[in-house]
């Protein structure tokens, strides 16, 4: 055990403890824009529906219920524009963050193998790429990487953290050169639903993949379109090959989504109006922390998607931390990104609009 976990790095979060201390002895509470973890009500025919299904006494299975793969792939009809895809062509998962982490190791990778992100990304790209002992590979562009021995290409697009979207064009790009060279390519979209200055778009666009998945997979959440974190509720989709080879790995595994949480994903994929409302409350939280942010001597880069501002005030980003730490406001240090962002923090903005309205009020006395 102490072998694989010497692999990892430190967990980074366990770092920003003292920080949060110091902003949780703020006169008028902490105000934590750090996580970016989903605080609003699930909505009501959200939780109608696993409480429905709850009465579930036998196993699930890991491919989900025929309702739930209808849903998948009618709101990836509908909502990406991948018009060709099936139920071969779609798999649910116990949350994203699992896939992420375990798929190289699911996908047999290992020494001698590499696994691709971009420079400034999710921790857990470079957890999974560990865990299987294959070499972390960090980029700004993809298609400048030396593709010998190359197996595994993330694509983040909204980025956590900048909120960076790659334009259609960027896509269809990067998806010609990883099908010359043979390279899988999975393609974080967890944010897609939050577009404020972009309008995101899938690698399974049929403009952008060309109505074939093959090389292809996306991975989709519920936790921030809907606020499903606590549900464990994701789905990636994709080329046949690959979903089937992680079915089969999976079964074994006993990888199964529970059957009340497939049934809650079903009425949330089947919804627009919470989604519509949902984005509603972060536009507004969005517009008060950029507006109180800029005034109080940040600069905001890209955040064009997603639930965070990436922001500087062009100091290293630990003294940043104190500084709103002493407001009694907590944030994440880029650093935590990778070194590309060491004079960076990131502003989530799910917090409560109380919350919101107490950090903006900090940021302008």
């Amino acid at each position: 055990m102490a072998a694989v976990s010497a692999r990892l790095p430190a967990f980074p979060w366990d770092k920003l403890e003292p920080y949060k201390a110091t902003a949780a002895a703020h006169a008028d509470g902490i105000v934590d824009l750090s996580v970016g973890t989903p605080v609003d009500p699930v909505p009501e025919l959200i939780r109608a529906a696993l409480v429905a299904a709850s009465d579930s006494p036998g196993y699930p299975t890991v491919w989900g219920t025929v309702a739930l793969r209808d849903a998948i792939t009618g709101w990836l009809r509908g909502r990406l524009g991948a018009s060709a895809v099936g139920h071969r062509n779609v798999l649910p998962v116990v949350g994203s963050k699992e896939l992420v982490a375990w798929l190289p190791t699911q996908l047999g990778l290992g020494a001698g193998d590499k696994v691709a992100y971009p420079r400034l990304a999710y921790p857990t790209y470079e957890v999974g790429a560990r865990l299987c002992g294959a070499e972390p590979v960090v980029y700004d562009d993809p298609t400048e990487l030396d593709p010998a021995g190359l197996k595994l290409l993330w694509l983040n697009s909204p980025s956590n953290p900048t909120g960076r979207v790659l334009p259609k064009e960027e896509l269809i790009r990067i998806v010609a050169w990883a099908r010359e060279h043979g390279i899988l390519v999975f393609s974080d979209e967890c944010y897609l639903e939050l577009g404020w200055e972009a309008e995101p778009v899938s690698v399974l666009h049929d403009e952008v993949c060309g109505g074939s998945y093959e090389g292809l997979v996306a991975v989709h959440s519920l936790s921030k379109r809907s606020n499903l974190a606590g549900y464990r509720a994701a789905f990636i989709a994709g080329d046949p090959e690959v979903l089937g080879e992680l079915l089969e790995i999976r079964k074994h595994g006993g990888m199964m989504t529970p059957a009340p949480v497939q049934a809650a994903v079903v009425a949330a994929l089947g919804d627009d109006a919470h989604v519509a409302e949902q984005r509603g409350r972060y536009a507004a939280r969005r517009e008060a922390l950029r507006g109180a942010l800029e005034a109080h001597g940040f600069r905001i880069e890209h955040s064009e998607a997603s639930l965070y501002l990436w922001a500087t005030r062009d100091e290293p980003c630990w003294q940043t931390v104190a500084h709103l730490a002493e407001l009694g406001i907590l944030v994440a240090p880029g650093d935590f990104y990778g070194e590309a962002g060491a004079n960076f923090v990131r502003v989530a903005f799910t917090a409560t609009d109380e919350r919101v309205a107490a950090a903006v009020k900090r940021l302008g006395a």
